[in-house]
Formats: C-alpha cells, structure tokens, sequence
C-alpha cells in the first residue's frame, strides 16, 4: 500500500469552474494527511482562487487549453494536446501523479486516455464503472457507456475487472458477479449475454450467473456487468427514478399545512434517506482496463461530489488497482490458455 498518493485534478473542467474544483481540492487535502494535488489548468486563473488557501501539498501545473463539452475525442487528441485533461492524464503517464481525476467530457476523457496510458495486456476496451447503492452497501456496475457494441471476451473482460475492482474498494474476498439480463433462467437474453455466460462459468471469479435490473439494488451481486448501451441506459433510469421520488416526496409533505408538520417530524429520518441515496455520495467512475487510473467526476457535479471522486482516486491509487486488475487477467489468460491446451490435447 502506498504511503502516500498524488492526484492530478483537471481544474478546469466541471460545470461550476476552477472555484468548484478548487474547494474540492483543499477540502480532500484537510481529510487525508497523505494525499497530494496537483491542480491542473491556467495559471492565471488559479492562482489568484488559491490566495488564502495555500497548502504545502497543492502545486499548480500550467496548461494553456480547456477540453470543451462540445469537443470530440478526436478533436481533443488533436488539436488540444496541452488541455487540461490531456495534461493531467499525462502526468498519470510519467509517474508524476499516480491518477487523474476530471469533471470534463466522457468521450475525450476515454479517447485521451487510452491513447496516452494505453490498454492492459489482454484487455480490448476500458469500461466505465461506478458505485450504485443498494439495499446492502454499494454495488460496482459496469460498462456504464464507454462500449455500445460489446463481444462476449469483452464482457468477460468487464467482470474480471469489476470483481478486482470490489475487492479492492469493497474489501471483499469474494465479490458476487452478476450479469445483467432480462431474467434468470438460461433460455433467456440474447446471444451476446448467453455466450458471455458460457465464458463466465469456467471463470475464476464468484459468478453467480444471470441477475435482473431490479436485483442491481436488492444486494443479490457486488458487481453486475453489462455493455455501455443498457448500463447508461440503467444507470440514467435510475437517477431519474431518484429525482422522481425526491419530487414526490416534497410535494407531498408540502401539500397541507398538517404535510408540513409531519415533513419537520420526518426531516431526521428523510435526512437520512437523502444521504444514503445522495448521488454526491456515489461520485466517481472509474476507467478501468488502463495502465493508469483515471477517474471521471460527473460534470455537474459540486465541491462535495467532485471531493468524493478524488476519495476514490486516493483508494484506488493506495490499493495499486491497476497492479490487481493486471495480475488478475494474467492469471486469468494464462488459466484460459491452459485449458484450451488440454482441451486439444484431449
């Protein structure tokens, strides 16, 4: 476990700006006496944000460009190779920070960095993987939009990352992986999950086989893995639903004036409820299947959120994640290669 970990920020991604970002920044700093950061983004703009606020372990990096929401992964690779993202992510690559952390596009952010810090060996494509909450703790799902077409190997590849992942984050020994489907039984979903089912079984990981989008948050798998099409598709439901609720909820205790005094009796119990589903509390999604750790903050998201995708930065980069999931699929290669030897010998 590393003693201490440095984290290049892209500060000037993000919604909200440098300000945002910043905030976040010295905030981590304050609850973790081993992190580092290192701020990323102009100059001109940051340093004057950081009067008043100067702390031993923050440095600023200069970059004279900004990945805008509009720009493809192409044109950002292209023609802004001294952005803020390409920059942090390439301190990622020389070893200066040992992960990234960016608030800015999602297509980018991917193209950029698996284009600097490369694939693992035996990995086709990254996955984008976040924390969902369910009725134990949180459960790692995966991909989340970064593959809409999928390969049977490739979700292979997803589960064995994702089960690395929560033994990692999770500290599980054991994680339950499930792959989503629209049931159960074998004779359903289509032929991408049947053959990606087939290629689980002989797995060294705790597959538990087919799971459904309401068992995502009963607790029946620590990692559920799909292709980036339905899992956006699941995961964007999902906050919906979430708003959804939070609306009703405050219509409804504001409807009456007795509504009102039974909201004030039920504001500690409804507090409660808001944190453990509070999406601030779930920010964060990991690149994973890259020689680097790079992880995505949602854009909109506020100090607090963009705090917590830095605390899973620090946990992954402590727990060497990209050293597990590494030995993981070589172990697991090799273990595949074996018996397909035996399998022609026989």
């Amino acid at each position: 476990m590393l003693s201490s970990v440095t984290i290049a920020l892209d500060a000037m991604s993000g919604d909200h700006g440098p300000e945002t970002t910043v905030a976040a920044a010295v905030s981590a700093l304050n609850s973790h006496s081993d992190l580092k950061m290192v701020l990323v983004g102009d100059e001109a703009i940051l340093t004057p944000l950081l009067k008043n606020k100067s702390h031993e372990r923050l440095s600023v990096q200069h970059a004279s460009e900004i990945v805008t929401m509009e720009d493809s992964a192409a044109q950002a690779m292209r023609t802004k190779k001294d952005s803020s993202m390409r920059v942090a992510i390439n301190l990622v690559h020389n070893g200066t920070a040992h992960a990234c952390v960016s608030c800015g596009n999602t297509g980018a952010l991917m193209g950029t960095a698996k284009f600097v810090l490369k694939t693992l060996p035996g990995i086709d494509r990254p996955a984008i993987c976040t924390s969902i909450p369910n009725v134990h703790g949180p459960v790692q799902m995966l991909d989340l939009g970064a593959n809409v077409d999928c390969t049977p190997a490739q979700l292979f590849q997803f589960a064995i990352m994702g089960s690395a992942l929560a033994s990692v984050v999770g500290a599980k020994a054991s994680p339950r992986v499930g792959l989503l489907n629209i049931g159960s039984e074998d004779i359903k979903g289509n032929e991408l999950v049947k053959e990606a089912d087939a290629l689980l079984q002989d797995a060294q990981i705790n597959y538990i086989g087919f799971v459904e989008g309401d068992q995502i948050y009963l607790g029946e798998a620590d990692v559920v893995v799909t292709d980036g099409f339905v899992g956006n598709v699941a995961l964007k439901a999902s906050e919906g639903v979430a708003s959804l609720i939070r609306s009703f909820l405050r219509e409804e205790f504001t409807r009456t004036p007795l509504s009102k005094l039974m909201a004030l009796l039920a504001k500690p119990v409804l507090n409660r409820i808001k944190g453990r589903i509070d999406p601030r509390s779930y920010n964060g999604a990991s690149l994973l299947g890259l020689k680097g750790l790079v992880i995505k903050s949602h854009g909109s998201a506020d100090a607090l959120a963009i705090e917590n995708a830095i605390n899973v930065a620090r946990l992954e980069a402590k727990e060497d994640l990209v050293a597990v999931i590494s030995s993981t699929t070589a172990s697991m290669l090799k273990s595949e290669s074996k018996s397909e030897s035996e399998v022609q010998a026989s």
